[in-house]
């Protein structure tokens, strides 16, 4: 028996518990030009959420490769500035939920909740018409457009270097294909459900996934950019924007796998988390 009553033992056993997430609410991107951040770290990723930007600045593995390299110098362009996740809004009622350059618009974030397994933030524009929020679990992070104006639309991008720095040799995979292509083999068109596509160093057994929740026929299209970054984007064509409507959730994170089918096993057993909650802030 423990203690006095079940109850007792329950939070005994919860205190107890490893935290699979924590949270520094007060932490700078020392790498994104000291930026002031959210630093969230899972047992597969640390990830820096830029506060004013809204937008993911730096995304660690394990081995402390940083998979966005985001840098705010103005005129570095594919090099730091264009980097980061999700970069969602691009001249569509302002610039948000991007890590801040010199084009970003400010936004507002707020801890909505904080426990051993799950950090939740909200972002909103200042200007009041996007709205975001990003779900921290174990295993990825989701994130979720909320809130959006009419007649504007918006992507979600993952715009970085694969295993801590960009190299042609590199590969991305999707969820309609067993073969892996190199970072020099663009992408165009919708990826078919379950629509995910995954990113790898030829160093590493591990891969970057990005997840679209909700399948659309959207167009959907990867290229790298002047051998210096990854351009991948749900619901992007040329330079055109797709998705239109909200909520959408998009989760991106790390699978120690490399293999096609064991990476959409991990995503249907482990990657649902976010799927249960209100999708709403």
């Amino acid at each position: 028996m423990c203690g006095i009553t079940g109850a007792i033992c329950l939070v005994s056993l919860l205190a107890a518990e490893p935290a699979a997430v924590k949270l520094t609410e007060n932490a700078v991107d020392e790498t994104a030009g000291g930026l002031a951040c959210y630093r969230i770290e899972t047992p597969t990723a640390t990830y820096f959420l830029e506060k004013s930007g809204a937008g993911m600045s730096s995304l660690l593995d394990a081995d402390g490769n940083n998979w966005l390299s985001f840098h705010p110098a103005k005129g570095s362009g594919a090099g730091g500035e264009f980097r980061g996740f999700p970069n969602a809004v691009h001249q569509q009622a302002g610039n948000y939920f991007h890590p801040s350059n010199q084009a970003t618009d400010p936004s507002t974030t707020k801890l909505e909740f904080a426990s051993h397994d799950r950090v939740t933030i909200s972002a909103e524009s200042s200007n009041g018409k996007w709205a975001c929020r990003y779900d921290f679990f174990g295993a990825h992070c989701t994130f979720t457009m909320t809130k959006m104006p009419a007649g504007f639309n918006y992507w979600v991008l993952y715009e970085g270097t694969p295993g801590g720095q960009y190299d042609d040799n590199d590969w991305w995979m999707t969820s309609a294909a067993d073969a892996r292509s190199p970072l020099t083999t663009p992408h165009e068109g919708d990826i078919p459900a379950p629509e995910w596509i995954a990113f790898g160093d030829q160093r590493l057994a591990r891969s970057l996934v990005l997840w679209h929740h909700d399948d659309d026929q959207h167009p959907d299209r990867f290229y790298q950019m002047q051998n210096k970054m990854t351009v991948f984007g749900f619901g992007r064509q040329g330079v055109n924007k797709h998705l239109d409507r909200v909520p959408q959730l998009f989760s991106i994170g790390f699978v120690e796998q490399t293999d096609r089918a064991a990476i959409s096993r991990q995503l249907e057993t482990q990657w649902r988390l976010a799927d249960s909650l209100p999708r709403k802030n």
